[in-house]
């Protein structure tokens, strides 16, 4: 956060005057006599002594209304004590006698940038520049201001110049920190806070500076430990309350986050952005109404602040009040027509409400923005497939490398990247599983083409799934992530292979099967099961959780269904249902409902997905939640169907039954409302048309 302006000392620069001389004042011209009026309130003010000073400034102004340096000093005052407004006013009336006085400039422009009034400040700032040259706090508070404006490159100048003027000048280094920070110039900015402190080392708001940068650092420790130091050295610097409330949310400490703003916002009710900190703190502990609030809190004390009326946005999202939401994030393009991050939240709104194309667009403004903003590639990458615009989409999906959590695991070898273009007869080459089970189960469909390529294939993948990919086609060598990896050539992670080859809607490659199970195991589950006379059909309601992960967490939340909402599926008396379901929660719910005699449950015994698959080969139908058994079921060849939520997977396209990754795929759809029940209700009414025949 921005550290608080100095304001230029009373009568900066002039020579002292004499004193009052008690009795003998009388004799004293009346010039005299207000000289040494002033000079003596003067004294009071440096002293602290406000309101004697002020006293005195006024009896001054009472014999001469238009006293310049009382008029100046009052402002000084009224600066002093909060009342900006006020000293905008007096400075105004001092300025009138001389214009071109550069400490009022100065002061004046201090005023008016704790009003916000920033275009108003920054011509008060360049005027006392302009008029002193070597007014080095002018150009310091210069650059302050240009950097609140967005002005980077202007406000480095300009806070180069201060340096240039006064090179020992700790505030303009600590300046020059923030600057540096917003122009991602992260080991600079660090470097001119730490020379601030190291001129000054209790300059509480260098610390606090520095603790901005350590976090954009995401050395959020470090961060926490310089705010600590900071509020140690000023306990009401108020930034650093509420920066250090912003540390402590990125550590998920979060009732500790909303305590530390709290602070903040006691020691400064009306501090906009600690009200918006404190509305994205609620939102992590789920508190949304409250959040809303505090969001609304800030836009009411500053109607201008776009990233309020964006945060705003996030949170009618998570009320799910999603066209509310898109007004909010065009609100805040509209004050700040640069914010890339409302244009990426606008687009993840629009999302939402199946405004794909729309989506789209937002996504590709945010890039254009701010072109190094991998997460806005990324999701535009995830629109265009959607679409079927695979061309676009598969290029702009290399972006996801870029991102949180796989930017973590991006793999190097001493062997180059295979991009499609090099001949790969002959050669080895290594393809790494990269991201979920589903995913390595869909794309596990490029092994075969790259052997008819007459590639040798050593094929990575996790644990879980070693024992299935043994039995896809070609793979020379199947090794489970974390064993040793014998020589290769080239080498390509699995989600990369339909970029290479060039993968377009109308060319996925959707033979099947492509997997098969072991057949000793195909054997032991069918006599496990019996033939029996029923159809027997699997089931999945619930996804993974990664709770760890609140995105994929929300994901996870949309595409999962209480096992009880399968209620009305549950009472066709003409199959078996089998339970495929793992994960302690979503097999708890099948334990606990009194739908439980309805569902066979042997998970207990599917120790590996070939297991899985081995008992799908004796299965009729499988009905799924977007998980991986619905891959393990569609790689198989089996009739499987999947319920699929509103906001898709980009896999499954925008609209339509069936898919061209699986041909014996049929999708039940949820409609705008978002609910399971009418999706339930269809494939209940499908599954008995299925076992039936039509009617």
């Amino acid at each position: 956060m921005t550290k608080p302006k100095k304001i230029s000392g009373p009568m900066s620069g002039r020579k002292a005057c004499a004193s009052p001389a008690g009795a003998g004042s009388l004799r004293q011209s009346r010039s005299e006599l207000i000289t040494a009026v002033v000079s003596e309130a003067v004294k009071l003010h440096q002293a602290g002594r406000l309101l004697e000073a002020e006293a005195l400034y006024n009896q001054v102004l009472a014999a001469q209304a238009d006293h310049f340096d009382c008029l100046h000093l009052l402002g000084v005052i009224a600066h002093q004590r909060g009342h900006f407004a006020a000293a905008v006013a007096r400075i105004d009336l001092a300025l009138k006698q001389n214009p071109n006085h550069a400490a009022a400039l100065n002061n004046r422009g201090t005023a008016l940038a704790a009003q916000n009034r920033l275009v108003e400040a920054l011509e008060s700032f360049s005027r006392a520049a302009a008029v002193q040259p070597d007014f080095a706090e002018a150009h310091s508070n210069r650059s302050n201001v240009l950097r609140q404006l967005g002005h980077f490159d202007e406000a480095l100048a300009s806070c180069d110049r201060a340096l240039k003027l006064r090179p020992d000048y700790a505030e303009a280094h600590s300046q020059r920190g923030l600057v540096l920070c917003h122009l991602k110039r992260f080991a600079e900015a660090l470097a001119s806070c730490e020379h601030a402190i190291a001129l000054r080392p209790n300059f509480a708001e260098a610390h606090c500076n520095r603790g901005l940068v350590l976090k954009e650092l995401e050395r959020f420790e470090e961060a926490l430990a310089s705010y600590d130091l900071a509020i140690s050295l000023r306990g009401d610097l108020v930034e650093a309350h509420a920066n250090r409330g912003n540390v402590l949310r990125e550590l998920d400490r979060f009732d500790e986050a909303l305590d530390s703003i709290d602070r903040a916002i006691a020691l400064r009710p009306d501090f906009a952005e600690a009200h918006c900190n404190r509305g994205n703190v609620l939102s992590s502990l789920e508190r949304f109404a409250e959040a809303l609030s505090s969001h609304d809190r800030a836009i009411a004390l500053r109607p201008g602040f776009a990233q309020a009326h964006s945060n705003r946005g996030n949170t009618l999202r998570d009320l799910g009040r999603l066209e509310e939401a898109v007004a909010s994030y065009e609100r805040a393009i509209e004050l700040q027509p640069d914010l890339a991050q409302a244009f990426f939240n606008r687009g993840i709104a629009l999302e939402e409400l199946d405004r794909i194309e729309e989506a789209v667009q937002s996504y590709s403004r945010a890039a254009e923005i701010r072109p190094d903003y991998a997460e806005a590639h990324f999701n535009e990458s995830l629109g265009r497939l959607v679409l079927g615009e695979f061309e676009r989409g598969w290029e702009k999906f290399e972006w996801r490398w870029a991102i949180e959590p796989l930017c973590h695991h991006k793999r190097s070898f001493p062997r180059p990247l295979w991009r499609g273009a090099e001949e790969i007869a002959g050669k080895t080459i290594l393809l790494h599983a990269e991201q979920g089970f589903g995913d390595t189960i869909q794309f596990a469909r490029y092994v075969p083409i790259l052997v008819a390529r007459g590639a040798r294939i050593v094929f990575e993948v996790q644990p879980a799934l070693r024992s299935l990919m043994m039995c896809l086609p070609g793979a020379a060598q199947v090794v489970a992530a974390g064993d040793p990896l014998p020589d290769f050539d080239l080498h390509s992670p699995l989600l990369s292979l339909p970029l290479a080859l060039r993968t377009r809607l109308e060319t996925v490659p959707g033979a099947i099967p492509y997997l098969s199970a072991p057949a000793e195991k195909v054997v032991a589950w069918r006599d496990r099961l019996g033939e029996g006379a029923k159809p027997k059909v699997g089931l999945v309601w619930a996804g993974n959780p990664r709770k760890d992960f609140p995105n994929l967490n929300r994901v996870d939340r949309q595409r999962s269904i209480a096992f009880d909402t399968l209620a009305p599926l549950l009472q066709e008396p003409a199959c078996i249902f089998y339970s495929l379901q793992k994960g302690d929660d979503a097999v708890t719910q099948l334990r606990d409902s009194p739908w439980r005699d309805r569902v066979i449950d042997f998970t207990d015994d599917l120790h590996d997905f070939s297991d899985t698959a081995a008992l799908i080969e004796n299965l009729d139908l499988v009905i799924s939640v977007d998980t991986s058994v619905l891959h393990v079921a569609g790689a198989l060849g089996k009739p499987v169907w999947l319920l699929n939520r509103r906001n898709t997977c980009w896999r499954w396209l925008r609209a339509g039954e069936d898919s061209p990754w699986y041909p014996t795929l049929r999708q039940f759809r949820q409609d705008a409302a978002r609910d399971w029940v009418p999706v339930i209700a269809r494939v209940a009414a499908a599954l008995s048309e299925h076992l039936r025949g039509p009617k």
